[in-house]
């Protein structure tokens, strides 16, 4: 599916909006894409580019973390990071809503899938949504992700999530150990993960966005 991209600001921050052709008369999966630590919307949508995505409206938020030199990250890293996390909680749930609407306003009676993706801390992003934001969740993608520091008490309860978690054991910023242990908390919240030890090392492949299509698409 050929999609058409434009670039907007919602809450302040740079988005870029991707859609092909759309039937509100099925459910549309409006997916969201997370760039990894110290990146750009536009590196993650390269990538996205060349997910072959039946009735989806993607979308491609900048960080809210200025990471200097026109680069951004989701959270701080260090003792400050409990706290990040909670801003990137309540960032994501606005976009998420922004999303939404703007769907909302030019379908009448629509359904929307909200559907989650990332790269590195990107990947963490998704996960970490799943487990604690405010929006209920259909598909999530992890390629390299890991978990950050969060607190346990802000973890909500909600249905199981499908997700899909490739990891590579040659991995040398994300360490194999660390993703997989990620994926196994996701489990043990009561989500439906789904993991893929690869021979990768930290990027994001043909394999890995072949894989992420059709896990979509399902």
């Amino acid at each position: 599916m050929a999609c058409k991209y434009q670039t907007t600001e919602w809450n302040n921050k740079k988005v870029i909006l991707g859609e092909g052709s759309l039937n509100p008369m099925e459910p549309i999966n409006i997916l969201i894409g997370f760039h990894g630590a110290g990146s750009t919307p536009e590196n993650m949508l390269i990538h996205g580019n060349k997910l072959a995505l039946d009735n989806t409206f993607m979308l491609f938020p900048e960080g809210p973390i200025d990471a200097e030199e026109g680069r951004w990250s989701w959270w701080l890293d260090g003792p400050k990071q409990k706290e990040s996390v909670s801003s990137f909680l309540i960032f994501s749930s606005s976009m998420i809503a922004k999303a939404k609407d703007y769907l909302n306003n030019r379908f009448e009676k629509l359904e929307t899938r909200i559907c989650l993706w990332g790269f590195s801390q990107g990947g963490a992003a998704a996960l970490t949504y799943t487990l604690l934001g405010k929006h209920s969740l259909h598909r999530v993608a992890s390629v390299c992700g890991f978990l950050p520091e969060f607190s346990e008490n802000e973890i909500v309860p909600d249905t199981p999530v499908s997700i899909l978690g490739i990891f590579g054991t040659n991995d040398d910023v994300v360490p194999s150990f660390l993703a997989e242990h990620a994926l196994e908390e996701m489990k043990n919240k009561g989500h439906n993960p789904t993991l893929r030890e690869t021979s990768q090392g930290h990027e994001l492949n043909a394999e890995n966005l072949k894989e992420l299509g059709i896990f979509f698409n399902s």
